[in-house]
Formats: C-alpha cells, structure tokens, sequence
C-alpha cells in the first residue's frame, strides 16, 4: 500500500466522502416527506424532529466508492480474482434495506435479526469468511476453521457488530466519529499486515475500512451536534456491517503474529475488537443488564455509555469527544508497539488514559451536576428561576465557554430564535 498505492485509497476515499456529503442535502429535503423522521420520544437527546434517514446518503457513498476502486487498476486482483467484492455489496444493500425498512416502518426485533443474518449468509458464501483464529496464550499457534463454523462464525459478528453500532448511535456525531477512528486504525493496521506479507492485495478489507470511513466522513458534517439529519439504522447498521467485514477479511485471515504483537499477546482478531473496543463494551454491557434483569435483549433502556456521560454532567458535544478519544486510544493502544516493535511505547497511552479518566469523573460540569443533583428537592425555585429538565437532558453546572459542552435545551432555544426549530 505504498507508493501509487495510497493514491488510489485517497481517490476512493475522496468519492465516497463527497457523494455522501452531497447526497445528505438531498435526503435532508426528501426525508421529511416519506416520514423519514426522528420525533422526540423518553429516551431521545434531541428535542426536535429530525429526519433520520441519512443512511440512503451514506450507501449512495458506498456505491460511489466501491464503484470507483473497480475502475482502478490497483483494485484489479480483488475485483477479477474475487467474489468477495459482489458478496460486500449484495451484503451492504440488504442490510441497509432492512435498516431503511426500520427507519420508515418499525420493524420487529426478530425481524431485524433475521435481515441481519441473511445479510452476513450472503457475504459468506461469497467468500467474505474468517479462516484462521488464533488463541491468545493457547498450545496451538492457530485454529483452522471448518467451513461451517468459519460461516457461523461470520454472521454472528456481522449481527453483533451490526447492533453494536446501532446501539452506540445515540448522540449527534457519535457513531460516525469512532466508525473514522477506528476504521483508520484497521486500515493502517491492515497496511503493516500487508507490508509484511501477511495479506495480499486481493483483501478486500482495506478498501472497505477506507471506504467507511470516507462515508462517516462526508455525513459527520451534517451530523454533528445540532444534528440536522440522523443515520438511522440504515446508516448504523451499513457501518457495522462495514466493520465486520474488515474484521473478518483482515483479522480473521492471518494465521501469523506480526512484529509488535509479541509484546501484547494479542491473536490478529483481537487486534479490531480492541480498536472497536467502545461499542463492543457498550453492547456486551447493554447485553449484560438484560440478562440480569431477566428483560428482553430488545428492550431498549438509558443506560449505554453515553447516557452515563451525560447524567455524569457532560454535554452531548462533550460526550460524543471523550468517547472519541477513548476509541483513539484503543486503536493507539495496539498500534503504536505494533508499527514500533516496543512494548514500553504503551506507558505515554496509560498516562493518557488516565488523565482522560480523570477529565471524565472530575471535570468541574461533572462535580456541579453532583452538586445539583444532591440539593435537588430541597430547595423550591423561586418564580423566574431557570428551570432544569429531569432525565439525561438535565444539562446543569455546563461552562458555557465550553465548545464541547452544549445543552440540548440551549439548543432547541437557539433554533428557535434562528426560525429553524
């Protein structure tokens, strides 16, 4: 991937970005008419109806992209040699058919499910399948996957990523931020695999990594808080369909460790679900409270990580960042000695990553949130007092000079003063 190599990564990239970001204008307009929209509900940050179905712009982007390596002679082992390519995109159109469907017309969860499913069955047997998976401190070196079990093994993380990331889509921004973090990271770890010849240029797994990131890239802009339009599942589940793929096709196809790995004892696999390490946490956690709860693994609740961060005291903006960084630090985390060959390289990231922890629990928004919320029902505000909402929209004790710290009441105020609420 050196060379001319990173042009053609950079072409895609550049069409995929700006067909979605152009593509998302147009579905701001059309949304509102088909009833693509996203009204306030108990468990929603925003307080406005939103059209929600900027996935359509995102898989117009895909197309574009994906249409573009095809044309490109540095693409030409993977799209004549393969048939992982059709399998991406006939995977890719079912899943986001099955989102758009939910996004329109509420969908059941077993019905979901099984779109899902169907999306990862018709990418494995187009050869998008895990073949190897190796045991972190196991006697064997690697475990060869028979063709049944490497087929299961493929729909369930293209299930699971698939909910992770509509899970994690909560906040203005949020999803599309880590989808830009970590698909980076798993392209340049993709890259070192393929510099030392671990993969070879018919992987269709860095041209999907670059290909989700261009998407996010091109719809962040009309996404970020205020949002002026919504992925939706469409769009969340395209992107964890996306992931799974690199996943599958770069992790889960090397049998060898690559410099650096030695000093983290971490199997090739490993190395994405680290990188993507803040919606599998979210989701294993989100799966855990059900299970103990005894409540449907589809009941929805206030209790995903950045619902936390906000009851915490931090605004959406600033939510959505923190949970960026820490996606960024998990990617750092297993690159960094991977591309230097040192394992002490991971003493800067822990201090990193304890002065982010720190940030998180005692930032001063964080501390008057704890305040308010002790004195809260002791005291009787007097008439013309600022009145504060109850729930995760509760936005007291905020700086407001803070650029990441913006309430969604402040918000909802603002657009209206500006005629666009």
């Amino acid at each position: 991937m050196s060379g001319t190599a990173w042009e053609g990564y950079l072409l895609v990239g550049v069409v995929g970005a700006l067909v979605t970001f152009v593509a998302t204008f147009a579905m701001r307009r059309i949304s509102p008419r088909i009833g693509a929209i996203s009204m306030p509900g108990p468990r929603s940050v925003h307080t406005y109806p939103t059209p929600s179905l900027g996935g359509a712009a995102m898989f117009l982007g895909f197309l574009a992209a994906f249409g573009t390596a095809s044309q490109l002679d540095q693409f030409h082992d993977m799209f004549d040699s393969s048939s992982e390519p059709l399998g991406v995109v006939l995977a890719a159109g079912i899943m986001f058919f099955v989102g758009a469907l939910d996004d329109l017309r509420e969908v059941s969860p077993p019905a979901k499910v099984a779109g899902q499913v169907l999306s990862g069955t018709v990418l494995s047997l187009l050869g998008v399948i895990m073949l190897y998976f190796r045991v972190p401190f196991g006697n064997a070196d690697y475990i060869v996957l028979s063709p049944n079990l490497a087929t299961l093994v493929t729909v369930l993380t293209v299930v699971f990523l698939a909910n992770a990331m509509n899970l994690i889509d909560g906040l203005d921004g949020l999803a599309a931020g880590i989808v830009i973090v970590a698909g980076g990271a798993l392209f340049l770890f993709a890259d070192h695999l393929f510099q030392d010849g671990l993969i070879d240029s018919s992987n269709v797994g860095p041209l999907v990594a670059v290909i989700a990131v261009s998407i996010c890239v091109g719809f962040l802009p009309h996404n970020f808080n205020p949002a002026r339009i919504f992925m939706g599942d469409a769009g969340a589940m395209l992107l964890g369909l996306l992931l799974a793929v690199v996943t599958v096709t770069v992790g889960g196809r090397t049998a060898d460790q690559s410099g650096g790995q030695t000093y983290l004892f971490f199997a090739p696999l490993l190395i994405p679900a680290v990188i993507l390490a803040v919606p599998i946490v979210d989701t294993g956690f989100s799966v855990l409270r059900r299970v103990l709860r005894r409540q449907s693994l589809s009941t929805a609740d206030r209790e995903h990580l950045h619902h936390r961060l906000m009851r915490l005291g931090h605004g959406p903006r600033r939510a959505v960042v923190i949970l960026w960084l820490w996606t960024g630090l998990a990617a750092a985390a297993v690159l960094i000695p991977i591309y230097t060959n040192r394992g002490n390289a991971l003493v800067p990231l822990a201090l990193g990553g304890l002065a982010l922890l720190l940030f998180t629990y005692f930032h001063p928004g964080v501390r008057l949130q704890r305040e308010a919320t002790a004195a809260e029902g002791a005291d009787v505000p007097a008439a013309g007092d600022a009145q504060v909402p109850a729930g995760d929209e509760a936005e007291t004790g905020e700086d407001p000079t803070d650029p990441f710290n913006v309430s969604v009441v402040d918000l909802d105020e603002r657009r209206r003063a500006r005629g666009t609420g």
